[in-house]
């Protein structure tokens, strides 16, 4: 039997209104994964989904109902509202995420909530960092022996960033980058978020919830599609040897 969740955010940003419905919009995949929207109520929305508000600047809602579960989840209904106001200097949004799991509630509650934390957070360096540029999107999973609780801390490890602090400036050996400096501009226990100039890479300790560890590639590069499949097979590679 399902139960009901609302997972509530309120941030600022210094950027625009219109770049914030824009990254949303049109630019997710330089901070999420690529979504397109019907530009009208009653058109389609990403994932299966219908748009049920679409006022731009200023509002856009989504909403995806399955008896079946939604993308393989245990959860029949998911609803995306967010709500943008012009602020002095930049704009203020309130994001909330409700539906219905059908699983072990607790463990979905919390990982959405977490995962909500990060996506937006990431949203936030797009709109501070790489707004307007459009983004090569890809989205690496590990193996399953990656599954196994405690997993994440090994890539931490592989990384060479288990004593480093968020806000720190990294060197780290970047498969299909090589050495590169970067931003750690996000860490705790279960996500890592690396900044370098024309990209954005993110670590999900998914093992916490019985997922793989994952990375999220979000890259700038002008020649960032045409190293597509270099690059994310390179991350593949890395990630079946780091679990084997």
């Amino acid at each position: 039997m399902g139960r009901e969740f609302e997972i509530v955010r309120e941030y600022e940003t210094e950027a625009a209104p219109e770049q914030v419905w824009e990254a949303i919009t049109t630019g997710s995949a330089g901070w999420l994964w690529p979504m397109e929207f019907e530009p009208r109520e009653g058109g389609s929305a990403g994932g299966g989904g219908v748009v049920t508000a679409w006022d731009p600047p200023h509002r856009l809602t989504s909403r995806v109902e399955d008896p079946d579960g939604i993308g393989g989840m245990p959860q029949t209904l998911n609803v995306l509202d967010t709500v943008i106001e012009p602020r002095a200097g930049g704009a203020w949004v309130r994001y909330v995420h409700s539906g219905i799991f059908t699983g072990s509630w607790d463990d979905q509650y919390d990982g959405a909530s977490r995962h909500t934390d990060f996506y937006l957070h990431t949203l936030r360096q797009y709109l501070t960092h790489f707004t307007g540029r459009a983004a090569v999107h890809s989205d690496v999973q590990g193996p399953e022996a990656s599954m196994k609780p405690g997993s994440f801390a090994a890539a931490v490890r592989a990384l060479g960033v288990d004593d480093a602090a968020e806000g720190d400036t990294v060197r780290v050996d970047l498969p299909g980058a090589g050495p590169v400096d970067a931003v750690l501009d996000f860490r705790n226990e279960h996500f890592v978020g690396l900044r370098t100039g024309d990209a954005m890479y993110r670590f999900f300790g998914r093992d916490a919830w019985g997922g793989p560890v994952g990375i999220a590639l979000h890259r700038f590069a002008p020649d960032a599609a045409a190293s597509r499949d270099q690059v994310q097979a390179a991350w593949k590679s890395w990630l079946d040897g780091l679990y084997a």
